[in-house]
């Protein structure tokens, strides 16, 4: 085999590989968003409990407990030093993270923005991230439906 005609052969070999590439994620970037809440909701329902002498000691720190982020904002043990939200981006379902320097989360994977009650600050997500109610009952933080 000569070197064009390789060259030639290789050429065409990649640009199938591109084009085939290219087809098998034309709907990735498309996808729908789904309202769906990712958790379930039954009013009142326990979804998860932390123990604040263990966990979240420090503002700004997160932890992921049955697909819910829930975020120290403040000092102190009051419902309101503390957020919970749905850790799936509402755009195509990436796990989100908090980003304490800049008081929001960011989905890593297209770069969406959501404010700490969960709404959308920057797309390409449309939908806020559902907010979950917190409680707290002595050293234990309890998050509901």
């Amino acid at each position: 085999m000569q070197r064009q005609e390789f060259l030639s052969k290789l050429g065409i070999s990649l640009a199938a590989v591109c084009i085939g590439c290219n087809l098998a994620s034309c709907g990735s970037d498309v996808k729908m968003e789904d309202p769906t809440p990712t958790t379930p909701t039954t009013p009142g329902a326990t979804l998860a409990t932390l123990d604040l002498n263990s966990d979240l000691k420090n503002v700004g720190e997160s932890t992921v407990s049955n697909k819910i982020i829930i975020v120290r904002l403040a000092a102190g043990n009051t419902s309101d030093a503390f957020t919970a939200v749905s850790v799936a981006c509402t755009h195509q379902g990436t796990s989100i993270n908090y980003n304490p320097s800049q008081g929001k989360f960011i989905c890593p994977n297209h770069g969406s923005q959501f404010s700490t009650t969960g709404s959308v600050l920057l797309g390409p997500a449309v939908t806020p991230l559902q907010e979950f109610k917190i409680a707290i009952t002595g050293s234990s933080l309890i998050v509901t439906a």
